[in-house]
């Protein structure tokens, strides 16, 4: 995302908020009148009062110039209230696009956590968020402020208002041929300081097998890399506030100058003692300190905006339209074939092949396959043989080294999150209830169901006594106040619910009792659709039609029966379930 970005997003914000703009523009109107008055107020109480022998009408004067600011105090209380009214919904914006796109690439098939997503949200956010307010009020300051002094001028008399303004032009000038260069510096700058925490964070989330590998001296090196990168362009930010200092002389302290130099020439040509006075007032108190707050905002906070918002903005682009486009245009569907049964496959694997890194050992290596409709297999296998990581990969939150993964008939490469979800839904062991009515926590995977099928979903899962004691469907689910079993059940209604043609059950039922589990696992077989079941009982298994075994080394697929006659490690796993068993003979999983 280039300035040009951050230029689009930024005017966007401004228009989308006109009417607070013009509130804020009105009160930093009446906001500037001591800026206005001031100088021709001090200007008539000396020529008319205190000089001409009259110290009741300069009071008088005087006492004018402290009603204005009186009255630029109580707007500048209204300022900061519009102020906010910009800012706050143009900071929510953007750290809403932060999250949506955090999470869009942690949960994309072969996406990656974004570590650098938490900088962006906390640090980073509240700099665009100082910044642009900054910005605001800098920029009416200067324009409200400036003018106003600059109005004032002209009214004392036109030659003084162009001995002040040449000067205020030529610092200006040399400020904003700066700025380019000040801008670079910012960007490398904010770069250098992201790559530092990423680099800090992954040696010390690795700091066991960098002790391990011996690989403190490098990875040290790296960090020290990193932090000479930073401190390298802290320097170089620090110079470029030599090149403010100079602006803010040429075009804040020249004006000064030239006014007091040229003052006898001026009174000679018939100016005032008090309108020289009046001058220096609007140069001291209206120029100087509205240019240097121009400068040092523009230079400071402005520079930290707009590197900050692009190197956001770069990561996580805003679009014209936020709605991501349907599935069927992004991944059109191929008409799924049938299996030897005549079923359409819902879930066809091949190849599969899955390793945590480049040395491990794989999880899975060269494993197909196939699960039609109505087709209900149980996984088991010992804690860490990789049955989790098989439900990530089917429903493609992990990619795998090498083979395909297809649901329904489409890769699920090449399916964006939104078509994702329509094809597979995976329940975790943690299940997850949001705050909320039942009904909205059953609709989340179907929008769409009346209140009848809630009902029926309530029955076929044996969650009607839950139900009940809640309230009903419209009642309020508070998350903190249910138990592990009951958060368990009410993702399991929400799962069946789901138009979704395979669902993968991770343990999700272990918090239930036998008996409610066996009824929740029969809704879901009865329920179009595969069903795939990471199983915690060995009741789970019996259940199932077939049962896939992961041990680390050949996977064996079977009925139970079959497993218990080849599967030393389904033989234990039966053992430690205490269950009873029938042998017979097992099945390989490769052949799908």
């Amino acid at each position: 995302m280039s300035r040009s970005g951050v230029r689009r997003v930024t005017w966007r914000a401004l228009r989308a908020r006109r009417r607070a703009l013009a509130g804020l523009g009105g009160w930093s109107l009446v906001e500037s009148l001591p800026a206005l008055l001031a100088g021709y107020l001090v200007a008539r109480a000396v020529d008319e009062g205190f000089l001409a022998g009259r110290p009741l009408n300069g009071l008088a004067w005087l006492g004018v110039l402290a009603v204005a600011v009186l009255v630029g105090a109580a707007a500048t209380g209204r300022t900061y209230r519009s102020l906010g009214a910009v800012v706050e919904p143009f900071r929510d914006e953007v750290a809403a696009q932060v999250v949506r796109g955090a999470l869009g690439d942690a949960t994309r098939a072969g996406g990656r956590p974004d570590s650098a997503a938490v900088t962006r949200l906390t640090h980073q956010m509240e700099i665009v968020r100082d910044t642009f307010a900054g910005l605001l009020m800098v920029t009416r300051g200067f324009l409200f402020s400036a003018g106003a002094a600059l109005l004032g001028l002209l009214a004392l008399a036109p030659v003084v208002a162009a001995l002040a303004a040449v000067p205020l032009v030529a610092g200006l000038g040399v400020f904003l041929a700066a700025l380019p260069a000040m801008v670079t510096h910012q960007r490398a700058y904010v770069r250098a300081g992201e790559q530092l925490g990423q680099s800090a964070a992954t040696a010390l989330a690795g700091h066991r097998d960098v002790l391990a590998c011996g690989a403190q001296t490098r990875v040290t090196a790296e960090v020290a890399r990193s932090v000479s990168a930073q401190a390298t362009a802290e320097r170089m930010l620090a110079r470029m506030a030599a090149i403010r200092s100079l602006s803010l002389g040429l075009g804040g302290w020249l004006p000064l100058l030239v006014l007091m130099v040229a003052a006898p020439w001026l009174v000679e040509r018939g100016l005032t003692a008090g309108a020289v006075l009046g001058a220096l007032i609007y140069v001291s108190t209206g120029l100087q300190p509205a240019l240097h707050t121009l400068v040092q905002g523009l230079g400071g906070g402005g520079l930290r905006y707009v590197v900050t918002l692009e190197n956001i903005l770069r990561t996580y682009p805003v679009s014209d339209d936020q709605r991501p486009p349907a599935p069927a245009e992004r991944t059109p569907h191929r008409r799924p074939p049938t299996g030897p049964t005549g079923r359409s496959p819902t879930v066809e694997v091949r190849g599969l092949t899955f390793a945590y890194g480049p040395r491990a050992r794989p999880v899975v290596r060269n494993f197909s396959l196939t699960l039609a409709d109505r087709d209900h297999l149980a996984v088991v296998g010992p804690s860490g043989a990789g049955k989790s990581t098989l439900a990530a990969l089917m429903a493609g939150l992990v990619a795998p080294q090498a083979g395909t993964v297809h649901l329904a008939g489409a890769p699920v490469a090449a399916v964006d999150p939104v078509g994702l979800a329509r094809l597979r839904v995976l329940v975790p062991q943690e299940a997850y209830v949001f705050t909320g009515s039942l009904a909205d926590n059953l609709r989340y995977l179907r929008p769409d169901a009346d209140e009848h099928t809630l009902e029926v979903a309530l029955d076929a899962l044996g969650a009607r006594p839950l139900a009940a004691r809640l309230g009903g469907l419209g009642a309020p689910v508070t998350p903190a106040l249910l138990s592990a079993g009951e958060r368990q059940l009410v993702a399991a209604v929400r799962a069946w619910l789901a138009p979704a043609p395979l669902v993968l059950l991770d343990e999700a039922t272990c918090h239930l009792d036998p008996a409610l589990e066996a009824t929740v696992e029969a809704a879901f077989a009865r329920r179009p659709g595969s069903l795939v079941v990471i199983a915690h009982r060995i009741s789970s298994a019996l259940r199932a039609d077939r049962v896939l075994v992961l041990d680390g080394d050949e996977p064996l697929l079977g009925t139970h029966a079959q497993l218990m006659a080849r599967s030393t490690t389904y033989r234990m796993l039966v053992g430690c379930w205490d269950d009873p068993v029938v042998p017979a003979r097992a099945t390989s999983a490769r052949p799908g």
